[in-house]
This record gives structure tokens, C-alpha cells and sequence, in this order.
């Protein structure tokens, strides 16, 4: 009885008392926490390896591991979602479908391609499945600037459901990006049938201006191009009238400017040309002795080979001073594999219509040594 009476004389908390015990125990819980030893979190994936830890979730799983082996649960997934026994083509379209819409959503396009290709491998017969399968397919090579296969993919699309306005506004936009302004015009036509929009007129006017300049710039390469086969008829017809004999060609027939092109590396563009009536032709001067050469880009058949001579000594590599116009003897090899010399007073022109001369990939060349040294008698000797 005594109790009760105790009891009932305690006073209710106000809420200044409530909102003081509250206080007092968060306070007891924070120290508590914070007395307690701090350990790092160990048993996460590491930042580095997120990717290989999920391999070996069963839900994440992209293929079998090593030992060949599944664990039940993966197994039992892998079947239940993707074993062609269990489910039809148009689940296991869905199903692919489905997982590369999860991975287009987190920016994985790569994977998303996998996904839907595997989708479109099952070739169910619904339309719809595989329009939307080739569609996002398209979308992921869009974002990866694969703008062909994009192109290729809104097309397909379009095949089954040839009312797709998004796979036909991508096929647009994608052949732009390829120059098939001609394709993109069809699809922006064809858009603007069913509504008018501001983005598909200015797509449209886009691929009208790029073809015009297209078509243009195809005209005026055109006109280079015809401009460079008749320059190459010409050179040609002059090496002809000259009798200048070349290695590889059996008659004049059988002349092509492809037989003239420097062997060189880097010299491809210093080909034979004929400027004012006079050919100009790359030369290589070869020195035995210090295994050197020289190489002239353009050297005018009516000039001689001695003014070329005074522009390279004397040489830098000539540190005897072995090497001048009048202490040099220059040879070719001829067609009948005999060294001949040559009058470097001579004009080239002269010089490439001697006897024994035959022209290798289109550049004269000449070996050049000091007259009556012993490089110049072992050069003569290797050839006997």
C-alpha cells in the first residue's frame, strides 16, 4: 500500500527534462563509439578489382570459371535465365535484351552490344523484339561513335518495324556522320511525312548543303585527277621520244608511271616530271668509300651532272678532301652489269641515252670516287 502511495506521488518528465535526458544520452552514445578501437573494413571488394570479384558473383557471372565448375546457385540461375532448354528464343531474346538495357543504363556500351547481340542470335519471330534489339544495339555503337555499324543497326531495325521513328532519326543522323548524305536525306523525308520538326529540317538541310559540297569537291578532284593523267601521258611520251630504256618494261607499251617511282623511302613524291618541255628527274649520287649518298629531287635533263657535283662538295663528311668536281671519276652501272664512266661535262639527258644505261625505279644513279685511288680500282675489280 505504502508502494502505491510512492507511485502515485512521482511527477511526469516535462520536456525540458526529456529533452535534457536525450541530449545526455546521445552524448553517452558518442563516447562510446568513439572509445571503441577504429579497424579498417577489410572484407569489401578492393577499388581495383571490383570487376573480377563480380565475375565471381553468381548473379554477375559473365562466364565459366577456370576449373570449369559452377556453384549451385549459379548454375541454377544460368539455367533458369539462359539455357536454351528451358527457356524459348523469344525469353532468351528478352532475357539478352533485358541485360543489355542494364548495362546501356550504367554507360557499359560494350557490354550492352554483347547483350543485344546475343539477343538477336536467338532469331525469334517477333518483330518488335528484334526492331527494339538492333534499335538499342544501334544506340550503344552511337555513343561509342561507331556511327556505321549505328547505321547498319537503325536499318535493320527499320526492317522489322519500318515505323520506328527513333531508329530512322538515328539511321539519319548516323549517316551523316558517314557522308551517306544521300541515305540521310531519304530518312529525314520520310520522318517529315508523319509530323514537321525543327530538328529533322535542320538535320535535312544539313545533309543537302554537305552533299552539295561534297559533290563539288568530287568534281574538282576530278578535274585534278584528269589534269594528272594527261601530265603522266606526257611524261610518258616524252621518255618515249627520248629512247630512254627502262628496267621492268618490255616495249613502250609496257611503260607506267609506277615504274617510276623512287624506291627511296620518303622520296615517293620526287617522281619524274616534265615542266616547260624539260624533264626533271631524281638522281642518286652513291659514294663506296664512305657507304653516303646524295639525292637530288629534281635535276633538269638539260643541265649537267657537274653543276650538281659543285652544290655537294665539298662534302661534310669529306674530312680528307678526297672529294671535288676535278679529283672524281663518276660511273653507272650499265645493263650489261659493267661499270661505265661518264663525262660529268655531259647534260643528265645526255647521259641517260648512253648505250649500256637502263633506268632503275625511275632514279639515275651514279657511283662517285677519287680518280685513280685504291676504292676506285676495288670498285672496277668487284666487277670482273
Amino acid at each position: 500500500m505504502a508502494e502505491e502511495v510512492k507511485n502515485e506521488s512521482k511527477k511526469p518528465m516535462t520536456d525540458e527534462e526529456r529533452l535534457a535526458l536525450c541530449e545526455k544520452m546521445d552524448k553517452e552514445l558518442d563516447d562510446f563509439i568513439n572509445s571503441l578501437e577504429r579497424k579498417r573494413y577489410t572484407e569489401g571488394w578492393a577499388e581495383d578489382k571490383w570487376e573480377e570479384e563480380m565475375d565471381k558473383h553468381p548473379f554477375f557471372m559473365k562466364q565459366t570459371p577456370d576449373n570449369g565448375e559452377l556453384s549451385p546457385l549459379a548454375e541454377g540461375l544460368a539455367k533458369l535465365k539462359y539455357d536454351p532448354e528451358e527457356n524459348t528464343p523469344l525469353e532468351l531474346a528478352t532475357n539478352y535484351k533485358e541485360d543489355g538495357n542494364f548495362n546501356f543504363k550504367h554507360k557499359n556500351y560494350r557490354l550492352a552490344i554483347l547483350g543485344y547481340t546475343e539477343g538477336i542470335k536467338q532469331k525469334c519471330d517477333d518483330a518488335e523484339i528484334n526492331a527494339s534489339l538492333y534499335n538499342n544495339r544501334a544506340a550503344a555503337h552511337w555513343h561509342l561513335k561507331n556511327y556505321r555499324s549505328a547505321l547498319y543497326d537503325s536499318e535493320k531495325a527499320l526492317s522489322f518495324n519500318p515505323s520506328h521513328s527513333k531508329a530512322r532519326l538515328r539511321a539519319a543522323k548516323a549517316a551523316l556522320e558517314v557522308a551517306k548524305y544521300d541515305t540521310c536525306i531519304g530518312h529525314c523525308q520520310k520522318l517529315l511525312e508523319d509530323k514537321s520538326d525543327k530538328e529533322i529540317t535542320e538535320l535535312l538541310n544539313s545533309a543537302k548543303k554537305k552533299k552539295l559540297v561534297m559533290e563539288r569537291d568530287q568534281r574538282k578532284q576530278a578535274r585534278i585527277n584528269a589534269k594528272k593523267e594527261e601530265q603522266k601521258d606526257t611524261v610518258i611520251q616524252a621518255i618515249i621520244e627520248r629512247g630512254i630504256k627502262l628496267s621492268n618494261c618490255d616495249d613502250e607499251d609496257d611503260i607506267d608511271l609506277s615504274k617510276l617511282e623512287p624506291s627511296l623511302p620518303g622520296a615517293q613524291d620526287a617522281i619524274v616530271n616534265l615542266e616547260n618541255g624539260i624533264l626533271r628527274w631524281p638522281i642518286l649520287l652513291l659514294y663506296p668509300e664512305y657507304q653516303m649518298t646524295d639525292f637530288v629531287r629534281a635535276c633538269p635533263e638539260n643541265v649537267p651532272l657537274l653543276s650538281q657535283l659543285e652544290q655537294l662538295f665539298p662534302a661534310p663528311w669529306d674530312e680528307e678532301n678526297k672529294y671535288s668536281c676535278r679529283t672524281v671519276n663518276v660511273y653507272y652501272e650499265g645493263r650489261d652489269k659493267m661499270p661505265h664512266i661518264v663525262d660529268p661535262l655531259k647534260n643528265l639527258g645526255d647521259l641517260l641515252v648512253m648505250k649500256y644505261f637502263v633506268l632503275k625505279a625511275g632514279t639515275p644513279a651514279f657511283f662517285v670516287l677519287p680518280r685513280g685511288s685504291k676504292v676506285e680500282r676495288r670498285f672496277l675489280e668487284s666487277y670482273i
